[in-house]
């Protein structure tokens, strides 16, 4: 494979030089090997690059546009060299990660932590919130989203971590008076502690036996807008809630919870981590993103087997 590099310095060097010696000085080579180097790169392009003669020496309006073009290449060489350094440089600064609110609580602020003792320079600021924030305009370095990115705005880069699997949960208390539900059908007579912000109908899509997606209204008979106060409504008694299996697999684990419909099939949703678009990436934010993205996604897929939405 010919190497398509080959002979660019020393013709960029020769070009700004005016002269194949001084060019040859300053790469540390002989005139000659400068001069053959061109020579070759002007046969592997098919066209003279430069006008001599014993008096000076000129790009031809070939040479000319060839040179244009290198300038820039070369010129993305270096800032790539440069990131390169960049990255063995210790990460330093401000760092600043928006999350949701439990998930960034639980899950996201343990890694950044650790990463934060790991580089004594970084100063790490976090923020938990369910709402959708503004990167540019709060000065947000990274952000944790739920959902689907497929509309996300241009200047943004988005990577996609795992999928948030939800399980239906009960007591054991709760499924003793109550029975277990076998089927999604039913569900219908069971009271639900469900996940409520503002006036939202309160339901649950599910696959039924005959593999259908169903939207279930369920009796909902207490209503949060936090999922660690309905995970304790849940374990002493109060009814069925949907939760994400990694909050709740230690207790699914311990007997405190049981998974109900567990091989009910439904949505998941995408988990992704963003960030603004950049030519060059400061190192705090690259070390970061690859912390997360070594991390979370074991913890996203903990307890999820045969979890269903």
């Amino acid at each position: 494979m010919t190497d398509r590099l080959a002979g660019i310095s020393a013709f960029v060097q020769a070009a700004e030089a005016g002269s194949f010696a001084l060019a040859a000085e300053r790469l540390h080579l002989t005139r000659s090997a400068v001069g053959k180097s061109i020579a070759r790169l002007e046969e592997r392009m098919g066209t003279r690059l430069f006008l001599r003669t014993t008096r000076r020496q000129t790009l031809t309006a070939d040479g000319q546009a060839l040179y244009d073009h290198c300038v820039r290449a070369l010129a993305e060489l270096d800032a790539g060299e440069a990131a390169l350094s960049a990255a063995r440089v210790s990460p330093q600064g401000r760092l600043h990660v928006s999350a949701p609110v439990l998930f960034g609580r639980r899950c996201v602020a343990p890694v950044l932590l650790e990463l934060a003792s790991r580089y004594p320079k970084l100063e790490l600021q976090m923020s938990f919130t369910d709402r959708v924030v503004d990167l540019v305009n709060e000065n947000i370095d990274l952000v944790l989203r739920s959902g689907s990115l497929r509309q996300a705005p241009a200047d943004l880069v988005a990577r996609k971590l795992g999928e948030q699997t939800m399980t239906l949960c009960a007591s054991p208390a709760y499924l003793a008076r109550h029975g277990t539900p076998q089927t999604v059908a039913e569900l219908a007579g069971h009271h639900g502690v469900l996940y409520a912000a503002g006036r939202r109908e309160a339901v649950w899509p599910l696959t039924d036996h005959t593999a259908s997606m169903r939207t279930i209204a369920i009796k909902p008979r207490l209503r949060f807008d936090d999922l660690e106060t309905i995970v304790a409504a849940v374990k002493a008694g109060a009814g069925l809630a949907r939760l994400p299996c990694w909050l709740v697999a230690d207790d699914v684990r311990g007997g405190s919870l049981v998974r109900v419909l567990a091989d009910t099939p439904g949505p998941r949703i995408d988990i992704h981590l963003a960030w603004r678009r950049t030519r060059h990436l400061p190192t705090r934010v690259r070390v970061a993103i690859d912390m997360l993205a070594e991390r979370l996604p074991p913890i996203l897929a903990k307890g999820s087997r045969g979890a269903q939405l």
